[in-house]
């Protein structure tokens, strides 16, 4: 089931990045901002209020870092609609896996955030560069 979320969340990532895209370029950055984000609190609120297990005592108990990641939400959105706008969606989103594989090898390799480390090894690293290759390709001009 990991591999069918993680393809899911790729996709909606990409379908979003360019409505979310369309949508600033006729009422702005921030207010596409606004609204996207707005949506998905709301539709987080209607989406609590069916689930069985919640328990806010754990937010006393967290890391008080690890509340930040509602932050990321707001980068996440704004840096995908300003690369997909300055790039192309395919660039864009390849640039992002890329820094997205990266990110979580370093978070795995150094075990940061609570992570069990995983060794960045030889073959991770000729991944890593083929798919660098690869979006280096798809923005040449031929």
């Amino acid at each position: 089931m990991g591999y069918i979320f993680a393809i899911i969340a790729g996709a909606s990532m990409s379908i979003q990045g360019v409505m979310n895209t369309r949508l600033s370029d006729k009422v702005g950055l921030f207010t596409s901002n606004a609204y996207v984000q707005g949506t998905a609190f709301l539709l987080s609120l209607i989406a609590l209020i069916f689930a069985k297990n919640i328990n806010f005592k754990g937010f006393g108990e967290v890391n008080k870092l690890y509340l930040l990641g509602g932050v990321f939400g707001l980068i996440i959105t704004i840096t995908v609609m300003l690369s997909v706008k300055n790039l192309s969606p395919v660039v864009a989103i390849s640039t992002i896996l890329v820094s997205q594989l990266l990110c979580a090898a370093l978070i795995d390799a150094f075990g940061w955030m609570d992570t069990e480390k995983v060794a960045f090894t030889w073959n991770k690293y000729v991944g890593l560069a083929a798919m660098i290759g690869g979006v280096i390709l798809l923005k040449l001009k031929l």
